[in-house]
């Protein structure tokens, strides 16, 4: 419309809790979402969750990448990869390929380091059937 290409360009903002909104429940995107008010429940999504100084999300999350300089309180899993910038609180488990800790970060909890685009991998250090050592 007025010669503008209307199509969303990936990574455009596509959703945003202000300072002083409180919300509560399940919240799924593709593109990015700002928080900058507060969010408890579950996030489940394929595109970037930013969460603002001043933001809170509590719950579990799970996206393709987050950038926090807000906090969060809970799983924090993403595909792609977790950047935590100053003032940033995370107090809970962080679940990602990538994970970026900047100065001055508080982080209380367990990282596992994932293999870009895979679950956790599980080896058994069992005894295998038929196998020799020496």
């Amino acid at each position: 419309m007025f010669g503008r290409d209307d199509k969303k360009k990936g990574g455009d903002v596509v959703g945003f809790i202000g300072k002083g909104m409180y919300l509560e429940g399940k919240l799924s995107f593709d593109d990015t979402v700002r928080i900058d008010g507060s969010f408890k429940g579950e996030i489940s999504a394929a595109g970037t969750l930013v969460v603002g100084e001043g933001g809170v999300v509590e719950g579990q999350v799970k996206v393709g990448s987050a950038i926090i300089t807000g906090e969060v309180k809970g799983l924090l899993e993403a595909s792609g990869k977790v950047e935590l910038q100053s003032p940033g609180k995370v107090f809970g488990n962080i679940k990602t390929p990538t994970l970026i800790i900047g100065e001055g970060v508080i982080f209380e909890g367990n990282c596992v380091m994932l293999k870009r685009d895979a679950e956790p991998e599980i080896i058994d250090f069992g005894t295998a059937e038929g196998s020799e050592i020496g």
